[in-house]
């Protein structure tokens, strides 16, 4: 009886241990982004320090500054959906500070406002510093004529403006752009689908399980004369 069923039996525990195992390792990456999600969090709700010439991204992104600055007209327009604020492009700002240029994303510009006059005068601005890299091998090249882009890259954008490599998203700006909205930094963005993942994985292995056992049922089965 125990060589009729070793195979299925085998490929029964083979099958199962492999899905459990994808599942604890899910388990795992999900313990670990809920606390970078943690780390995130701690920061944004930190309070906000003047902006210094020497943040990194290693060690400073998500963190809450506040500068001052004149935004000199020259804008990228990003497209983007689905944000808070719904459809249009994500204003990318090129800001005069003491410290020098820097990108600022200002909010969202509704699409039948694109050629409305910025404002260029001197504001107090609280944000948070981001070095997003939105592209991917499917991303659209911009489209220079129409300045319209299709996703955020610091290095790309800060050589575009002339401006320093790093970039600031407004929480708020005193006075207010009146054509934009704020979309300020959130953890609501963050992908963090590992418990989905994890129950998927025990659940295979559970019907994993069940299918090996109805395997080795029918093998054990008496073969009708």
């Amino acid at each position: 009886m125990l060589r009729k069923i070793l195979f299925p039996l085998i490929l029964g525990l083979a099958g199962c241990g492999v899905l459990i195992g994808l599942g604890l390792w899910q388990v795992e990456r999900l313990a670990w982004k809920q606390d970078i999600l943690s780390d995130i969090n701690a920061r944004l709700e930190a309070p906000a320090a003047p902006l210094s010439r020497f943040v990194t991204e290693a060690a400073d992104e998500y963190t809450r500054v506040t500068l001052r600055g004149t935004p000199t007209g020259e804008e990228l327009h990003v497209l983007v959906s689905g944000t808070e604020a719904g459809t249009g492009y994500r204003v990318i700002s090129k800001f005069e500070t003491n410290l020098g240029a820097v990108l600022v994303d200002q909010g969202l510009l509704a699409l039948d406002n694109k050629d409305a006059a910025p404002l260029t005068v001197s504001m107090a601005l609280t944000g948070t510093l981001l070095w997003p890299d939105d592209q991917n091998e499917q991303t659209p090249a911009p489209d220079l004529d129409a300045n319209i882009w299709f996703a955020r890259n610091v290095a790309t954008m800060s050589d575009a403006l002339d401006t320093l490599p790093l970039m600031v998203v407004a929480t708020q700006t005193s006075p207010a752009d009146p054509r934009l909205t704020a979309l300020p930094v959130n953890t609501a963005t963050i992908k963090n689908d590992h418990l989905e993942y994890a129950i998927t994985w025990f659940l295979l292995a559970a019907v994993w399980a069940i299918m090996s056992l109805f395997l080795i049922r029918r093998v054990l089965r008496p073969k009708k004369a």
